[in-house]
């Protein structure tokens, strides 16, 4: 199967995720903490997305594998496997702010080749397979381009809070926010597909796990722009991440990093 194959399975997914999270939004949600050493919500919507998700894939691809953030792994060493967050921007969900949205990713031996960012309230779709990038919302659908950028000191940069770095990191983050034009704070997976819709230049990030980076490869990679970990290496295992739209900003921003 080649990945065209997938892309109208991936939107069901999509429909159905964004069917079941909708009537949660801006509700009075019950919310869990699934860190003992810090704040990690996970609600009920979280939890009734994925399950929805897994359902589908099961029915339909029984031989595939899925990672998920609510539900752990199965069969992960599969050639195709689908790596699922059902809410990622939790914590502006549960304050009613609309930066969250669905991540599907598609992985073929252990490469993401597809990946999707649904956001259901907004009603935008931002999809990639590394070779091009799509948007379709309710500005109609076109291409995604990331924007040329020459060097940090034009630069935009998001994160989504340095306060989710350890204090090392923090401090390292802080010589490329010290660089660049404008740093900004919030944003999740959201920061992602504004970099390849071509609206910002960076994003630099910290203890991601694959389900918070794999969707968003093939969107920026597709886009034009760059998805790596502060080693500059490839960046579906999660970790310390660093996306430019612009390959100059990119090698500039990692020469910092590592200082």
């Amino acid at each position: 199967m080649t990945v065209i194959d997938f892309t109208a399975f991936i939107g069901r997914l999509a429909t159905a995720s964004g069917e079941t999270i909708l009537p949660f939004f801006r509700t009075s949600l019950s919310i869990d903490n699934k860190s003992t050493s810090d704040f990690d919500p996970v609600t009920e919507a979280d939890r009734a997305a994925e399950a929805v998700m897994r359902r589908l894939i099961k029915a339909n691809f029984p031989q595939h594998g899925i990672v998920g953030e609510e539900f752990g792994n199965e069969r992960e060493d599969s050639e195709y496997v689908w790596v699922l967050d059902p809410i990622d921007g939790t914590k502006s969900f549960i304050a009613g702010f609309p930066i969250w949205g669905t991540l599907i990713a598609l992985l073929h031996q252990g490469t993401p080749v597809f990946g999707m960012m649904h956001q259901p309230y907004i009603g935008e779709r931002f999809s990639g397979d590394s070779g091009s990038a799509q948007y379709s919302g309710p500005s109609g659908e076109r291409r995604l381009a990331a924007r040329r950028c020459a060097s940090l000191k034009d630069a935009t940069s998001y994160t989504t809070s340095p306060l989710l770095m350890n204090g090392s990191d923090r401090e390292i983050f802080g010589r490329v926010e010290r660089a660049v034009k404008l740093s900004r704070y919030g944003g999740d997976g959201y920061s992602y597909c504004m970099l390849a819709a071509g609206h910002l230049d960076l994003v630099v990030e910290t203890e991601l796990k694959p389900y918070d980076i794999a969707a968003l490869i093939p969107i920026v990679t597709g886009a034009g722009g760059v998805v790596t970990n502060w080693e500059g290496e490839p960046a579906q295992n999660g970790g310390r991440i660093v996306a430019a739209g612009d390959a100059r900003v990119h090698e500039a921003a990692l020469k910092l990093l590592n200082g």
